[in-house]
């Protein structure tokens, strides 16, 4: 009896996460989709419109991509060879790395969009598509350098007794390596993350101060019954600190679940659904949002 309640809740667990998996992919592709069509329409773009389209982007290879590791957790009918392990693990780090930096300059992009004209920031409001360009270069290039421990540590797993190996699927393993290297990528991991968290934290808090500002600009102005509705500039920062305040909190459910589990892969399919579910939910969540905002 105990090993069918395990296997229904695996099941069910499977099921929940490929339904969550196959919305976040289509949200994705629509919201993605509405960028493409919006460029070849010519209709005049905004300034944050192509960060937020390569942020859909990568959110879409993204859960492809957690979709390909957890067929290798559910169904795994052939294990993966070590070129297989590598690439894939590989390339759903980078991604991950991505999607935290594309965030923090979506953030900061609004900010500085939404500044006054006497701001110090009012000089960056007409950078060209260059400039987004060459930033999304450096930050392709900045998550593939930090990721290549990956490429290393990352093993096709031939022994499933081993206690010195990591398993982060069924086929794959994380084999431990020595402490001035792991310590190495750790601090490394660390200068990237915690700087970017900050500056999101300090672009959000600049928005909300300027929001609350004109808020009390526009009461002076105008009794509570006659209150303009908010303008599009107002309302696309407010999807920005709803997406900064989303990703923060995952973030830090996602560490939490990641520091109690010290592996990808458990036999627990209640804790697998948690931890995978954390893990992917800003990219599942994000393009809902946007295409709400954006309607």
């Amino acid at each position: 009896m105990g090993k069918n309640n395990k296997l229904l809740s695996f099941i069910a667990v499977r099921n929940g996460f490929y339904f969550e998996v196959c919305i976040g992919i289509t949200a994705n592709a629509l919201h993605l989709l509405f960028h493409v069509l919006s460029f070849f329409l010519k209709h005049r773009p905004k300034p944050t419109d192509l960060t937020t389209g390569h942020l859909t982007l990568i959110h879409l290879v993204m859960l492809i991509s957690i979709r390909v590791i957890t067929a290798d957790i559910f169904e795994a009918q052939e294990l993966w060879d070590d070129i297989t392990c590598k690439t894939v693990i590989y390339s759903y780090q980078v991604i991950w790395g991505l999607s935290l930096c594309n965030t923090c300059l979506l953030s900061i992009l609004q900010a500085i969009t939404f500044s006054p004209r006497s701001s110090c920031l009012a000089k960056f409001k007409h950078m060209s598509s260059h400039h987004n360009m060459c930033g999304f270069l450096f930050l392709w290039v900045f998550n593939l350098s930090i990721s290549t421990h990956f490429l290393i540590s990352i093993i096709a797993t031939t022994n499933r007794t081993s206690n010195s190996l990591m398993f982060v699927t069924k086929s794959c393993s994380l084999r431990p390596q020595r402490y001035l290297p792991r310590l190495t990528f750790h601090i490394l991991g660390i200068f990237r993350d915690v700087p970017l968290l900050g500056l999101m934290a300090l672009s959000s808090g600049y928005m909300v101060t300027l929001l609350c500002r004109h808020r009390r600009w526009s009461q002076h102005l105008h009794s509570s019954s006659l209150s303009p509705r908010a303008s599009p500039e107002h309302r696309a920062t407010q999807t920005i600190l709803l997406l900064m305040s989303i990703f923060v909190l995952l973030y830090l459910l996602d560490c939490i679940v990641f520091s109690f589990s010290g592996m990808w892969w458990k036999s627990d399919p209640v804790h697998l659904f948690v931890q995978m579910l954390v893990g992917n939910g800003y990219a599942m969540i994000g393009p809902l949002v946007l295409i709400n905002a954006e309607k």
